[in-house]
């Protein structure tokens, strides 16, 4: 099983920037795509960027495109996301989750239900 603990949350300013972190612990070598999703209150878990492991190749909605950048540092199995140009309705609980190698799943990348492993979550508020 792998455990994920996320950093970085906090408040900032509408048109701020914030970075978040999350590092993986105990079954990390297996890990073959990690994500950041976001909920507000009231609203669905939304993925806001997703990252292939071993090749880095990336996924964002287009709501955040050119804004968010999700990186991976695999030495120190930790995952980024870089978020830039914040806006209020931004305002959520941030999640990192993972999703480990060998596991099959029928979903997109994107849908919350293709990770099994999720962090505690971590409040991010964007100010007017």
């Amino acid at each position: 099983q792998v455990q994920l603990v996320e950093s970085g949350g906090g408040l900032v300013q509408a048109g701020g920037s914030l970075r978040l972190s999350c590092v993986a612990s105990g079954r990390a070598f297996s890990l073959y795509r990690m994500a950041w999703f976001r909920q507000a209150p009231g609203k669905e878990r939304e993925c806001v960027g997703a990252i292939n492991w071993n090749d880095g190749i990336t996924y964002y909605p287009d709501s955040v495109k050119g804004r968010f950048i999700i990186s991976r540092d695999s030495a120190e199995n930790t995952v980024y996301l870089q978020m830039t140009s914040l806006k209020p309705e931004e305002t959520a609980v941030y999640y990192c989750a993972a999703r480990q190698a060998g596991v099959t799943v029928y979903y997109a990348q994107s849908d919350p239900r293709s990770y099994r492993a999720w962090g505690q979550g971590i409040q991010v508020t964007v100010s007017s």
